[in-house]
């Protein structure tokens, strides 16, 4: 008699379980058939937030003066503010300011930046762009990378030293 309960309540179980896994592959198909209509092309010069992070603040100098640390957005998902890092070394020390998203000019185009010459004193400066990766100094690095399909801008500007940014109020995420 538990024989018989047990086999019925196997076969029970696989036939739910088929039921499940019929339903399940319906469902994927059907979000997978949305999925093929939202193409990257429909997004194409958009950015990800996620890259946002990271891209390099210079001054209308071209003097590097921070970088982007967070992004702040309403409740609709609208980015109303920037928080900058300015100052300090491997996040110690690190000066936070938020500054409205609109004074931020944001620029897909390498940094211009023609720097002091190599070994060679009477050599003259040679033309060089940058990315916005980090590098740890005040001024553009050698590097030449600037992409329009890289979902994020080079750089972003905004009209301040780096001075000026740290006589700001700091900004704190526990208030």
């Amino acid at each position: 008699m538990v024989m018989k309960t047990v086999v019925a309540g196997l076969a029970g179980s696989l036939l739910l379980a088929t039921a499940a896994f019929a339903a399940e592959t319906t469902t994927s198909t059907t979000t997978t058939t949305a999925r093929t209509d939202t193409t990257a092309a429909a997004y194409q010069g958009d950015w990800r937030s996620s890259k946002l992070v990271g891209v390099k603040v210079y001054n209308n100098n071209n003097e590097n003066v921070g970088s982007i640390d967070d992004l702040l957005v309403d409740k609709s998902g609208a980015v109303k503010g920037v928080v900058i890092g300015v100052g300090g070394f491997l996040g110690m020390g690190e000066h936070l300011v938020a500054v409205p998203y609109e004074k931020l000019k944001f620029v897909n185009e390498a940094v211009a930046y023609t720097g002091a010459p190599g070994a060679n004193p009477n050599a003259k400066p040679a033309a060089t762009t940058t990315t916005g990766a980090a590098t740890g100094t005040d001024r553009p690095a050698a590097t030449t990378t600037s992409s329009g399909s890289k979902w994020y801008p080079d750089h972003a500007v905004f009209n301040a030293t780096k001075d000026q940014l740290k006589g700001m109020p700091e900004f704190k995420y526990s208030e």
